[in-house]
């Protein structure tokens, strides 16, 4: 019976991992999520501040790298002294709207805090990535217009009264996790919420000096190119690390976002091809952010099939929003970032409902759950993340404007951001 006694022994020895292998650290999630974590602020510097960069007029390249790296900045401390808290930890009676505020300035975290197989503190620097990528993102929408100070503290305050609470809505346990709501890294968090401020913003700051009889082409095309490649390489980290383990979902997430960005890419550039003979650098890159915004809220659920249908998708609708926003209603969204990553959110948001289900490829709904009950889901979380961001946005550069001018004046925009804002050229050739 020896035997018996040393399996029994060695089997007790193993029960505690087996058991409660969720509180233990996995040094292979950890590296997951620290190389996602760094993919994903990759995306904001240097990737979506070249992106945006090489879209304006030269007189103005410095101040959209200025406004990129200062939100990055500042969004980074904010998250951590109340963000984090509000966004993702528990709030008691109101949790279905807001966090707790326990964890302010990360009380609770220290070395050794767990968040499921990873540190706490990975956890917290990777969410910390989306909250400085998703304020930057709107700053597209009013670019070449605004004071520095001014753009600086409405994006802290949306970051704070706007982002934080759809953020606990959706992933801190708030009441659209409760109904159901399918948003695997963002479409609705991230792509509406922003493109919807952005969107607003474009209408209250009002439209660049000479829009939209005066051409505004972008002044290097080379930096924008650059900047999208670094945004489609460091969303694998959006995607692909919301899975929050280095599992098969991280890796199916990952193969659909690369074939989302594929996909709108040449669905975008087939129709410039189609409609005016020739595709260009421009739509080829922004059919590629169309189909990552869009593929991003549907990542952890769709798979190859549905991935490509999505992206295809997006680059068409995404193409044409783009051409309705500027052409027909003239609204100077600047650098495209409602009918981007605005639409391209809110069609792969609702998209979500029917390419998740497995008859379709996807991974299926919840128990119980039909496509139309999700989508009915679905539709609830688009409208309340529309509603609540247009109306807090608008409340916002509202109260940003008591504070200081939204708007240069008319001499100032015509010299140029760079030197009235920083008293720098971007270029001295």
């Amino acid at each position: 019976m020896g035997w018996l006694k040393s399996a029994a022994i060695v089997l007790l020895s193993l029960t505690p991992s087996v058991l409660w292998a969720e509180d233990t650290l996995d040094k292979g999630d950890t590296a997951w999520m620290l190389t996602s974590t760094v993919l994903v602020l990759f995306m904001t510097l240097p990737g979506l501040a070249l992106f945006y960069a090489g879209l304006v007029r030269g007189k103005n390249v410095l101040t959209v790298l200025m406004q990129c790296f200062a939100i990055a900045c500042c969004a980074s401390l904010l998250w951590v002294a109340f963000g984090y808290s509000l966004a993702l930890t528990d709030g008691g009676s109101m949790n279905k709207f807001i966090g707790g505020t326990a964890d302010f300035f990360l009380a609770s975290v220290t070395q050794d805090s767990l968040s499921g197989t990873y540190p706490t503190t990975v956890f917290v620097m990777f969410q910390m990535t989306f909250a400085i990528i998703t304020p930057a993102l709107i700053i597209g929408g009013f670019a070449e217009r605004t004071r520095f100070s001014s753009m600086l503290l409405f994006s802290m305050l949306w970051l704070l009264f706007v982002y934080v609470p759809v953020c606990h809505w959706v992933w801190g346990g708030g009441w659209l996790a409760d109904m159901g709501f399918m948003d695997f890294a963002g479409g609705a968090v991230v792509h509406i919420n922003a493109g919807v401020a952005a969107l607003v913003a474009a209408i209250v700051i009002g439209k660049r000096r000479g829009f939209p009889q005066q051409a505004m082409p972008p002044h290097n095309l080379t930096m924008t190119f650059t900047g999208a490649c670094m945004l489609w390489v460091g969303w694998f980290g959006f995607n692909a690390g919301s899975a929050l383990a280095a599992d098969g979902a991280a890796g199916m997430a990952m193969l659909v976002t690369h074939l989302g960005a594929a996909s709108g890419s040449i669905a975008w550039a087939l129709v410039e091809w189609i409609r005016h003979g020739k595709p260009s650098v421009l739509g080829i890159v922004t059919g590629m952010v169309a189909g990552l915004g869009t593929i991003t809220p549907a990542s952890g659920f769709v798979g190859p099939m549905g991935a490509i249908i999505i992206g295809l998708s997006a680059g068409v609708v995404c193409y044409f929003a783009t051409q309705m926003i500027k052409q027909r209603f003239h609204i100077d969204d600047s650098l495209d970032v409602f009918p981007v990553h605005g639409v391209g959110g809110l069609l792969g948001t609702l998209m979500t409902a029917f390419f998740a289900s497995a008859s379709l490829g996807g991974m299926g709904l919840a128990e119980g759950q039909t496509m139309g009950g999700q989508f009915v889901v679905q539709v609830i979380g688009v409208v309340a993340t529309f509603v609540y961001s247009g109306v807090m946005s608008y409340v916002l550069l509202k109260v940003s404007g008591i504070a200081g001018s939204l708007r240069m004046d008319v001499d100032e925009e015509t010299e140029g951001l760079d030197i009235v804002l920083h008293d720098e050229r971007g270029y001295d050739l």
